[in-house]
């Protein structure tokens, strides 16, 4: 009696883990599917690609000297103290970048001390070409006050697209005059399966939300109940070969 007990007990559970496995996996089902196939494609392209990192031109180094700075405090004269100030050396010159309490930046030509920011159209579009190893030319430029799911960078900024099969748009901080992101055809498709990826469908960078933790729960609940199928699953297979054909 006791083994016919313990076989009824087993045959119940094999039939819940069964049951279970089966529905919890049509209901998550694609959304696995989707997290495979876009992990897959996220291993198999180099970030780097992504990023346009190998678009990025190589540049000599510019050398400072002690009157490349003698303007340094006309750049701040009628101006609120920064809290930080970055000494970069750029191809078209040394520049000062003042970063501010409340958040905002200015730049400053570090040799005349004049204020550059914010950059006009002219001055972005030179930068991209400075920084960016193209010879393409501008297919469009723009000037952008509000982030997007392309582009969640320091605003304003200037959007310079360049007309080559890679679509490739540069985005030039207009207060700082920094390069502050690339964004290719292929950066696209990739920030487009990420969102798949994170069930982000909208801002494309939240992975904290309620949809994906209750689709990831309900697939480790699957891949569980599978996981115990697989002893019963042999038991089956080695009970059918004992019978054998009549």
């Amino acid at each position: 009696m006791a083994a016919r007990h313990d076989g009824g007990n087993n045959v119940r559970i094999a039939w819940l883990a069964s049951f279970l496995h089966k529905w919890l996996a049509l209901i998550v089902g694609i959304q696995i599917f989707i997290w495979i196939a876009t992990g897959l494609f996220f291993t198999i392209v180099p970030i780097e690609k992504v990023r346009s990192e190998h678009r990025l031109r190589e540049l000599a180094p510019v050398q400072l000297s002690a009157a490349d700075l003698a303007h340094l405090p006309a750049a701040l004269e009628g101006a609120d103290a920064p809290i930080r100030l970055t000494i970069e050396n750029r191809p078209e010159g040394a520049r000062i970048v003042a970063d501010y309490a409340d958040g905002a930046a200015a730049l400053f030509d570090a040799g005349t001390g004049a204020k550059l920011s914010p950059l006009d159209q002219e001055s972005a579009l030179a930068i991209a070409r400075a920084r960016i190893a193209t010879d393409a030319p501008i297919a469009s430029s723009a000037f952008v006050t509000t982030t997007s799911p392309e582009y969640r960078g320091a605003l304003p900024a200037w959007r310079i697209a360049f007309d080559e099969p890679s679509k490739l748009a540069i985005y030039v901080g207009a207060d700082t005059g920094q390069v502050t992101a690339r964004r290719s055809e292929l950066w696209r498709v990739y920030d487009f399966l990420w969102s798949l990826h994170i069930m982000d469908y909208r801002e494309h960078e939240n992975f904290n939300h309620a949809p994906i933790i209750i689709v990831s729960i309900l697939a480790f609940l699957s891949t569980i109940a599978g996981i115990a199928l697989i002893p019963y699953r042999f038991r089956w297979r080695r009970k059918k070969q004992a019978v054998g054909p009549a």
